[in-house]
């Protein structure tokens, strides 16, 4: 979501509460759960999962995999509920022309730096830039050039602009911050 007026731009970023991260963390817990419970009831020689005789799995080695990837399974997909619960990677952009200061404002993980807030002055931008990567992992980036400080990316590496939006925004927020666009 973007804001803008004569003089501000803010722009808003969404961190990791999105659709895809909900859907591969609850996919991830659903299997690892099940993983889990196999291996316990080969172990416990009883059927917790109907769909699997507990006779026909050998606890060993077979169970004890199974238990394995469950337990490894249910700690990624705690990690990754806990990303989207912190949400972390949200956050702001704001450009202000009025008084020449540029605010990026990130939510990181939890501790003492859990907010990434970064100021600079609009006369030290020196451009935005865009660095396009063709291929099967095609990918879009878009950077903004501190003097002194170098690149800091404006988009995520895994938000798919199109093609449009990737000759679109650039231009106009290097329009805005009167910048040149570089493209790598």
């Amino acid at each position: 979501m973007t804001w803008r007026s004569e003089h501000i731009w803010i722009e808003l970023v969404v961190g990791s509460q999105k659709t895809s991260n909900f859907f591969w963390a609850f996919i991830l817990f659903l299997g690892s759960l099940g993983f889990l419970l196999v291996g316990t009831s080969s172990y416990l020689g009883s059927n917790l999962i109907s769909l699997f005789p507990s006779q026909q799995i050998f606890f060993f080695p077979q169970g004890i995999v199974m238990s394995f990837y469950g337990i490894v399974g249910i700690f990624i997909s705690s990690y990754l509920w806990c990303t989207i619960s912190w949400n972390v990677g949200s956050g702001y952009d704001r450009f202000d022309r009025k008084e020449g200061i540029v605010c990026i404002f990130r939510w990181g993980f939890p501790g003492k730096n859990r907010r990434i807030f970064l100021q600079f002055l609009m006369k030290d931008i020196q451009s935005i830039r865009i660095d396009v990567k063709e291929g099967i992992y095609a990918r879009r980036v878009l950077y903004m050039e501190i003097r002194g400080q170098g690149a800091i990316p404006l988009t995520r590496t895994d938000e798919n602009l199109t093609s449009q939006e990737i000759e679109q925004k650039p231009s106009e927020l290097a329009y805005f911050l009167r910048v040149p666009i570089e493209i790598f």
